[in-house]
């Protein structure tokens, strides 16, 4: 047998000040060989983040340390290793992907010089040499247009885009050992397909062992060659992918399998209620010529966008990044004004509505956001940021925190939790805590914002669950913005489907999945991880 890439042996991290457990981390072992891709799952919590952070030393100091265990690369223990020597490993021999690449790319500094500067720590290479080498990392990533790549900043790329900037960094100095760390969470699936083919490709040419931690089961069913299951700090099972996926032993991986969302649609009821919402010829355009400014960069986000949502009706609009869905969440939530076009709530146009005629109907409209950590205040408590809005459109602070509790208990959480900040809950927590605050304002129309895509399956099963409660309990009419398909599937009453700021396919969810009309959506069927998984999952 060929020596582990990476050998973890019995590894346990403590967690310094003590918390809900003692340890992050404990008796954890895994092995990762050439050319193998071994996929780590679990919930929030369970620990796959902080075994890829103690892999490369890069433990939160003061706050988690190894306490004991071995971790071993190519059969070198790390260890032991002081942080000067950590630095000539990372990067050279061990290298890893976030999940967010926004926040691990310098904003100031353009791409070409953050991939560069790996090899200007690292090798003997001249500025002529670094480019020539980053150019060609670059073209091997399937980045377009390289030689105009290498010199933008992180902002003028896609998310997609940004991601391939992160593993040509990884892959410049052909490490023996990649750690992916969710890279593909935030992606839609086209560019997720994308993403775990370029992984797929890099570790069979490179024969680089590869540890991708995740919490999507599609996309362990795409790529994984073994399967490693944590639940609070332990590894419960692992075993190979088919083990895994079609006899798991323990309950806590039967439960996140049965957790992940059908492809399949269930049957549901055609909706007859009134129309909420309607938009008609909707457009968005971004950047306007000028006789001052003729070279503006004029972007159609959305153009001639025409959709309805009934009463106690879910539609879901579903795309790649940039497709122009949540453009038209903030159009119709008048965050951002449009640029022509009806927007009818309830039969009244507030398209062009001045912000003091349009204050009554901000009530009616409410948003949930992707991130709730963002969106809650974090110095103010959840009791405080339910009652805000009730209390400014007039009700008294009594009855609005009385409406509060009632709101926390309906979305699974204790009325007394009330008192409590938002860190202090988790991040299923916070989204439920953000769909009560929605609910306080008593809205006709609830727009969904990707409100699910950063959850784990489980978490995200609830939340999912909840949101179609309260769509029943209240009558409301949804507006669901996903770039998951499998989410869509399960909630969504009827699809559109949107491209390049166009809604190019509209029909009833089991029509539009079991015979997509569009070559665009055919397109997006394919691209989702793990079909024949997802099916299986709704067959059984």
């Amino acid at each position: 047998m060929a020596t582990p890439v990476l050998h973890v042996s019995d590894l346990t991290v403590a967690i310094a000040g003590g918390g809900d457990r003692a340890n992050a981390i404990e008796g954890v072992s895994i092995s990762v060989n050439p050319g193998e891709i071994v996929c780590v799952v679990g919930e929030s919590g369970s620990g796959k983040s902080v075994t890829s952070q103690a892999v490369m030393a890069l433990l939160p100091k003061g706050q988690l340390r190894i306490a004991s265990g071995s971790i071993k690369l190519e059969g070198d223990e790390l260890t032991t290793k002081s942080q000067s020597e950590m630095r000539a490993v990372r990067g050279k021999r061990v290298a890893m992907v976030f999940q967010e690449p926004m926040t691990a790319l310098n904003p100031v500094e353009r791409c070409g010089d953050q991939i560069g500067e790996v090899l200007e720590i690292h090798t003997d290479l001249d500025a002529a040499g670094r480019r020539a080498r980053v150019l060609e990392v670059m073209r091997s990533v399937h980045l377009p247009d390289p030689e105009q790549m290498i010199d933008a900043y992180p902002h003028q790329l896609s998310g997609g885009q940004r991601q391939r900037v992160m593993i040509a960094m990884a892959l410049v100095l052909d490490p023996a050992l990649l750690i992916a760390d969710e890279p593909t969470t935030a992606l839609d699936v086209t560019t997720q397909a994308q993403i775990l083919k370029l992984i797929k490709e890099m570790q069979v040419r490179r024969n680089t062992g590869v540890l991708f931690i995740t919490h999507d089961f599609g996309v362990v069913s795409e790529i994984a060659d073994r399967v490693v299951v944590m639940q609070k700090g332990r590894i419960v099972e692992q075993g190979t992918k088919a083990e895994i996926l079609t006899a798991p032993k323990q309950d806590y991986t039967k439960m996140l399998i049965a957790s992940v969302p059908s492809l399949v649609p269930p049957v549901r009821a055609v909706v007859e209620g009134a129309v909420t919402l309607a938009t008609t010829t909707l457009n968005k355009t971004y950047g306007v010529r000028s006789l001052f400014n003729r070279s503006a960069r004029v972007v159609k986000a959305v153009s001639d966008v025409t959709i309805e949502v009934k009463r106690g009706e879910t539609l879901g609009i579903v795309g790649e990044s940039g497709s122009g869905k949540s453009t038209v969440a903030r159009c119709i939530a008048r965050l951002v004004d449009p640029s022509s076009g009806r927007i009818d709530v309830e039969g009244v146009d507030i398209a062009r509505m001045r912000e003091r005629t349009l204050r009554p109907y901000r009530r009616r409209v409410q948003i949930v956001f992707q991130d709730p950590y963002r969106s809650l205040n974090p110095r103010r408590t959840v009791g405080q940021s339910i009652v805000e809005g009730p209390m400014n459109f007039g009700l008294d602070e009594a009855a609005a925190i009385a409406r509060a509790r009632d709101l926390m208990g309906l979305v699974g959480l204790a009325p007394d939790a009330l008192d409590r900040f938002p860190h202090q809950f988790s991040g299923g927590q916070r989204q439920r805590i953000a769909i009560a605050r929605a609910l306080a304002m008593e809205p006709v129309l609830l727009i969904g914002d990707e409100p699910v895509s950063a959850l784990d399956v489980s978490v995200q099963a609830q939340v999912l669950q909840l949101l179609d409660a309260v769509r029943k309990k209240f009558d409301l009419a949804v507006l669901f913005i996903t770039h998951d398909l499998r989410v869509a599937a399960q909630i969504c009453d009827r699809i559109a489907v949107m491209q390049r700021g166009v809604v190019v396919e509209t029909g009833p969810t089991a029509r539009v999945f079991a015979d997509p009309q569009h070559a665009y959506t055919k397109s997006l069927f394919t691209a989702a991880p793990g079909q024949g998984f997802g099916h299986r999952i709704g067959a059984g």
